[in-house]
């Protein structure tokens, strides 16, 4: 890790973010391709999912997809039909939307194939599977049986096609895990996350997945700086982030929205496997909008990410299934201007 963070004003232009970024890319910018889970090795260890529509990462740009039950329908098949209908590369896919429980506790094998058959046959990618469930609940039974499923989840993933494994950190709410709770900054709360988390990386690394966590204002790892503390704390190449740039901004620092984001990416610009695509009309809360439709500054976000090395999904969600044409072509556009013109990230 640098010694300092630089400020708002380092990051000029793309070349200034492809320039300081560099470094934190280094070791980051392999592709894992998303068709087969691969197990650690003691030279590189896993790396983050990076798949094009065929399946094949691309080295020039981020691809487009989004969380598959953002569409309704009533099979797998017909979800799956609505975002080839929208042109899109990829999914994360949680596993409600195949008919059982999003952390069932038992995955049929002919389940798994026939989501990874349908996925490719339909030429997307599953990017990512959902694996979300409260680390941090302050009954430890429950966080047990989230770990119990998250190793059923784990072992699926080589049939499903994926390698990688979305998780939150959770909160000391008892009833909502994405809700913000008093006690979520307590000594108590983060020795149960931390707990939690070992055991939930050493099924990944069992299975040879990756866990891709993502930091969350209304959560107990509520900011990069967080991020950083449990990455370091657990130390584990198969331990890596979701970055949704919609989720980082406490109370009070919206105003402060280039230096929020370029701390967060020096912090973990290294280590983000998964980028979640939405919009913020507030600080001090998670980003409910569709991207392209609130405050955040979405060149300076892509042009962070693309900075880093990241060439992986770049996955809608907070919106419904009619808005994700037009926030499929935002971002398709925003891409197209990034990677043909310098880009002031201050800048929409």
């Amino acid at each position: 890790m640098p010694d300092s963070i630089p400020e708002r004003g380092v990051f000029r232009t793309r070349r200034d973010v492809l320039m300081t970024a560099g470094a934190l890319a280094a070791g980051a910018t392999a592709a894992l391709a998303g068709v087969a889970a691969a197990p650690e090795s003691p030279q590189s260890g896993p790396q983050r999912p990076a798949a094009g529509r065929s399946g094949a990462p691309d080295a020039a740009v981020m691809q487009i997809g989004v969380l598959l039950g953002t569409f309704p329908g009533p099979t797998l098949e017909a979800r799956l039909d609505a975002v080839k209908s929208c042109g899109l590369a990829c999914v994360q896919l949680s596993l409600d939307c195949a008919g059982v429980a999003a952390m069932p506790d038992e995955i049929a094998p002919e389940l798994a194939s026939r989501a990874r058959r349908e996925a490719a046959a339909r030429g997307i990618a599953i990017a990512s599977v959902q694996g979300t469930f409260n680390m941090s609940h302050p009954d430890a039974e429950h966080r047990r049986t989230g770990l119990q499923r998250l190793r059923v989840l784990a072992a699926a993933c080589r049939e499903l096609g994926t390698s990688a494994i979305h998780l939150c950190t959770g909160t000391r709410d008892r009833g909502d895990m994405w809700r913000r709770h008093p006690d979520n900054g307590s000594p108590e709360a983060w020795r149960d996350l931390t707990a939690c988390m070992r055991e939930a990386v050493e099924i990944a690394k069992q299975a040879g997945v990756i866990l891709a966590f993502e930091p969350e204002v209304n959560n107990v790892v509520d900011s990069a700086e967080k991020a950083r503390k449990l990455l370091d704390a657990i130390g584990s190449q198969h331990l890596k982030v979701t970055i949704d740039a919609a989720n980082l901004f406490h109370a009070g620092e919206l105003a402060r929205m280039g230096e929020v984001l370029d701390r967060a990416f020096a912090l973990l610009g290294k280590d983000i496997a998964l980028a979640h695509a939405k919009d913020l009309d507030r600080d001090g809360d998670a980003g409910h909008l569709p991207a392209g439709h609130g405050r955040l500054d979405y060149d300076c976000y892509l042009a962070l990410l693309h900075g880093c090395g990241y060439r992986g999904p770049l996955l809608l969600h907070g919106l419904s299934a009619a808005q994700v044409p037009g926030c499929a072509a935002f971002l398709r556009a925003k891409l197209a201007r990034m990677i043909s013109a310098p880009v002031e990230p201050g800048r929409k």
